[in-house]
């Protein structure tokens, strides 16, 4: 499975750019917004990749971050979104748009994007409202390519086998669980933020969820219930 790409780009189409790694071009298909954020040809570019296998075709399919990564897959789990679709999700709306439509329940923000009807764009939001909290988690946690940096050749050293510290761990010894909590929280409370909701609500919504919950898509989800307006929740 190729994950990552990085090199030099070679050419721009309007949906794809190809990029050298060493001599061998790949063809990579991008969103609109994705296109938009790469540089111009012989410029240097780093990717998320999703490879998308079929009988008679192999696509590989471009995210600058994780999180954009994890929408598309999440998009294309809905039955009749295939990659295309999720991609012209994500290039109309991007991954915080996806996601504050998912949360409020937002099918018409889904049938912006070129070729979703609204019978889809209403099967997206249902199927996907409980389950696009796990992936609003990942936007405070998981990191973002830096395209000069990432498009370079790596230096190997001794430091370069030993895993990175994961969220809310340190060196040497795993957080305790008031740690872990909190760190959620303070997740749950910067996704929700993102999505447009005011501090002091978010912070109340979290605050009272973190009653029954300690998780952060969990805590996410039951905020997301506290705020919904009577009768959607």
């Amino acid at each position: 499975m190729i994950g990552k790409l990085s090199g030099r780009i070679d050419y721009r189409g309007s949906d794809h750019v190809l990029i050298d790694v060493h001599g061998v071009g790949y063809v990579v298909h991008v969103s609109e917004r994705t296109l938009a954020a790469l540089p111009g040809p012989g410029g240097f570019a780093a990717l998320y990749t999703e490879l998308l296998v079929r009988e008679d075709l192999l696509q590989l399919f471009g995210f600058t971050t994780l999180t954009e990564k994890e929408w598309h897959r999440l998009l294309i789990s809905v039955q009749g979104v295939g990659a295309k679709a999720a991609m012209a999700i994500l290039g109309t709306l991007g991954p915080d748009g996806v996601a504050r439509a998912l949360a409020i329940g937002d099918a018409g923000a889904i049938r912006k994007a070129p070729g979703v009807g609204p019978k889809l764009a209403q099967r997206v939001v249902m199927e996907l409202k409980e389950k696009a909290p796990a992936v609003m988690a990942m936007t405070t946690a998981a990191p973002d390519l830096d395209t000069e940096t990432d498009a370079m050749p790596v230096i190997e050293s001794d430091k370069a086998d030993q895993p990175a510290p994961q969220p809310g761990v340190t060196a040497g010894r795993p957080a305790s669980p008031a740690r872990r909590s909190a760190q959620a929280q303070a997740d749950a409370l910067s996704a929700l933020t993102n999505l447009g909701y005011g501090p002091s609500e978010a912070a109340g919504a979290v605050a009272q969820a973190a009653e029954q919950e300690t998780e952060t898509p969990a805590l996410i989800r039951a905020a997301l219930r506290l705020l919904a307006p009577k009768g959607q929740a």
